[in-house]
């Protein structure tokens, strides 16, 4: 299912599907969990997950990334159990009744992501980058599928106290480069580098992050940009998360221009045309 060189140019098969990244590409979220920072992305039954990753098509989304584990901060841990009722019978359903849909199982868990792929999945997307579960990488390597690999410190429930960095950009360089080096080694090609805006980092650092990731293309691997209603949109503007749309669009074209391959988004038809605004500008 995998084919890249990220020395030339960087696409990832799926079948008779090829998708490559020569223009940003649209991931968006479907959330089966009760508990999403996004009140307006939780999906409660399949029916209406469905509706919404039909929308997603429509609109344009390349990727719909499912995930039943809630990662906002201080989220409740859920067993793997638990995660595998909400999560399995979405991706069966989406599977079925969209079988040209590539879907993503957003899930830190290699039992996990090794059931949703059996059920339909293409690709893991592991906020864990391989750190919370040891077992991840061998589970990505024998499924033959492209792997999201992101960066984070701790845990979704204790990350907001692993803000504390000598060099941020420094360190974070060191982990991808280990993990990248790591999942070559297991022959693991296709991998997308996922810098993990929120996730053990506060709001200044934030937008550091933002203002450098374009470093990261050196790894010569699609970049993904999480930046959808994040609290670094809405809280230095006083508002809430479903007031914060127009701040997401504007960090969106800042992530683009930053060399962003794919934006993970809860709006896929205003990432959509963001994309295409920026192809004119940028001719």
């Amino acid at each position: 299912m995998t084919t890249s060189n990220p020395s030339t140019a960087i696409y990832w098969q799926f079948g008779s599907r090829t998708v490559d990244f020569a223009a940003p590409r649209v991931m968006g979220i479907l959330n089966v969990t009760p508990d999403s920072f996004f009140a307006a992305s939780r999906q409660q039954d399949i029916d209406a997950a469905l509706r919404k990753a039909g929308q997603f098509l429509d609109e344009g989304a390349t990727f719909i990334d499912v995930g039943a584990y809630s990662s906002r901060p201080g989220a409740d841990d859920i067993a793997p159990a638990e995660e595998l009722r909400r999560l399995i019978p979405v991706i069966e359903a989406l599977s079925k009744h969209f079988p040209e849909a590539i879907l993503s199982a957003d899930t830190f868990r290699a039992a996990v992501a090794r059931e949703a792929v059996a059920a339909g999945a293409h690709l893991v997307n592991d906020i864990g980058g391989g750190i919370l579960d040891p077992a991840m990488f061998d589970t990505v390597a024998g499924l033959k599928v492209p792997y999201i690999l992101m960066h984070m410190r701790g845990t979704p429930q204790t990350m907001k106290t692993h803000t504390g960095y000598n060099d941020m950009l420094t360190e974070m360089d060191a982990f991808f480069s280990a993990q990248v080096e790591a999942l070559l080694e297991k022959g693991v090609k296709d991998v997308c580098i996922d810098v993990g805006f929120g996730f053990a980092k506060t709001i200044t650092q934030n937008y550091t992050l933002l203002r450098s990731m374009h470093r990261f293309q050196e790894f010569g691997l699609p970049l993904l940009a999480g930046l959808s209603r994040k609290s670094m949109a809405w809280k230095p503007l006083g508002i809430k998360a479903d007031e914060a749309l127009n701040a997401t669009t504007v960090l969106h074209t800042l992530a683009l221009q930053q060399g962003a391959s794919i934006l993970r988004v809860h709006d896929v038809r205003e990432a959509v045309e963001c994309i295409r605004i920026s192809e004119l500008y940028t001719g």
